[in-house]
């Protein structure tokens, strides 16, 4: 997959992964129509960050799901 490109698919797929990685309990709060086309390079910055790591501190957590809030559509 080529995430160089801002496609909705693109957004979909970091989105799936994102929650796949973070085992995110409640799917619904995460979508990726609640993120804008503008935000595409944090959001990927931010599931680059995820993909490298393979643990995460309750603290880091409720940074990342900080970050993802900011990144949704107002």
């Amino acid at each position: 997959m080529d995430l160089s490109k801002n496609t909705p698919e693109n957004v979909d797929f970091m989105i799936e992964k994102i929650k796949e990685r973070l085992n995110v309990m409640n799917i619904g709060a995460i979508k990726s129509s609640h993120f804008d086309a503008e935000m595409y390079e944090e959001l990927k910055d931010i599931y680059e960050m995820i993909m490298k790591k393979n643990n995460f501190s309750p603290n880091e957590l409720q940074a990342i799901a900080e970050e993802l809030g900011n990144l949704r559509k107002q």
